[in-house]
C-alpha cells in the first residue's frame, strides 16, 4: 500500500461531552482549542510515539498506553499497510479538563494517518479505531467527545458496535460559553462516583428532556432548548466536585443563558446562549468563579463548527 504523502498533521478540535441531557451520545466540538498529531510514514512496521509537546509533554509513549497511539494500533491492525507509523503530539487542550483532550488526540491520529493511505476511509472507520483509544483515558468505550471532534458541530451518535452518527443543526445565532477551572479532574474518577440506577421518575425526565432539546434544535425553537437543557440525572451527582457549581450555573442563567451544566466529566463549565447574551454570561460565569476562589479560562464560541481536518501535509 504507497501513498506520496510521507507525513501529514491533523488538527482534532476540543469537544463538549454529554450536553447535559445526553450522557454519552450527546456532544458538540469547541475549535477554539485542540490537539496537532503529526504522522510519519516510516519503513519499519508498527506504531511508534516520538514525542509530545504543548500543554502536556509527560504521556505513556508506548503505543498500547496513549490515547492516540492505542487509536493508531487499531487502523495499523485493520489496514495492514506495508509501511510503519512514527508519530508525535502537540497537546493543544490539558489533561482532566472535560474538553475531550483524549478523545482529540485519538481522532487527530487516526485523521492524520488516514491522510497517508493509498485509499483513505471513510470517517465512520475512523470513529471505531478512535475509540479504542479513548478507552484508555477513561476505561470505557463512548464517542460523546469523538464523534463531534471528528466530524464538527452537534452530533449525536448510536451504538458502540457498529455506531450510527448524526449531525443535529444548531439555530443560528446560538452561542456556546466555556469557562474551564484551573483543575485537574480524571474522567475515571468522575464515572466512579455515578450511580448504576436512575428512579423511574428521573428516567422519564431526561428522555423527555433530550426529545425536547434535539426537537428544539431541529425547530429552531429557543424556548424548547431553554426549557430542555436541563439534567436532572448526572449533574446533580457530578456538581460537587467542581467548587461553586451551582452559584456559577445560576449566574449564567440569570444572564440570558438557554442552559449551563457541565463540560463532559468536568471540571469545565459551558453554556448554551443567544449571541447577543454572550458576553454577559461569559462574565457572569468568570465573576462567580473568582468569587469562590477559582481561576478559569474561558472562550465564546460558535456551536456550529468544522471538525478535525489535516492543516499541513
Amino acid at each position: 500500500m504507497n501513498s506520496s504523502r510521507t507525513h501529514a498533521t491533523a488538527f482534532a478540535p476540543a469537544s463538549v461531552g454529554n450536553v447535559a441531557i445526553g450522557f454519552d451520545i450527546l456532544g458538540f466540538a469547541v475549535d477554539a482549542l485542540g490537539d496537532r498529531i503529526t504522522v510519519t510514514r516510516v519503513p519499519t512496521p508498527g506504531v511508534r510515539i516520538t514525542g509530545c509537546s504543548g500543554l502536556v509533554t509527560e504521556l505513556p509513549t508506548e503505543a498500547e498506553r496513549n490515547t492516540a497511539g492505542r487509536a493508531l494500533l487499531a487502523l495499523n491492525v485493520a489496514v495492514k499497510p506495508d509501511f510503519g507509523f512514527e508519530m508525535h503530539i502537540e497537546k493543544g487542550i490539558p489533561l482532566g479538563s472535560g474538553l475531550g483532550g483524549s478523545a482529540a488526540s485519538a481522532v487527530g491520529a487516526v485523521v492524520a494517518a488516514n491522510a497517508l493511505l493509498a485509499e483513505p476511509l471513510p470517517k465512520i472507520e475512523l470513529l471505531k479505531f478512535a475509540m479504542q483509544g479513548e478507552a484508555v483515558a477513561s476505561g470505557s468505550l463512548h464517542v460523546d467527545n469523538i464523534a463531534p471532534s471528528l466530524f464538527g458541530g452537534l452530533v449525536l451518535t448510536v451504538g458502540i458496535d457498529q455506531p450510527r452518527v448524526k449531525q443535529i443543526p444548531v439555530p443560528d445565532g446560538v452561542m456556546a460559553v466555556i469557562a474551564h477551572p484551573h483543575m485537574f479532574l480524571s474522567t475515571q474518577q468522575a464515572r466512579a462516583i455515578l450511580k448504576h440506577e436512575v428512579a423511574m421518575s428521573d428516567f422519564v425526565w431526561q428522555t423527555a428532556n433530550l426529545a425536547g432539546f434535539i426537537s428544539g434544535c431541529y425547530t429552531s425553537d429557543l424556548d424548547l432548548i431553554r426549557e430542555s437543557l436541563n439534567d436532572v440525572v448526572i449533574e446533580p451527582q457530578r456538581r460537587q466536585l467542581i467548587p461553586g457549581f451551582s452559584t456559577v450555573r445560576s449566574a449564567a442563567l440569570a444572564a440570558g443563558a438557554l442552559g449551563c451544566s457541565i463540560s463532559g466529566a468536568g471540571p469545565t463549565m459551558f453554556a448554551w446562549v443567544p449571541r447577543d447574551e454572550a458576553t454577559a454570561v461569559r462574565e457572569a460565569m468568570i465573576a462567580e468563579f473568582a468569587r469562590n476562589g477559582v481561576e478559569v479560562d474561558h472562550w465564546v464560541v460558535p456551536v456550529q463548527s468544522a471538525g478535525a481536518r489535516v492543516i499541513e501535509d
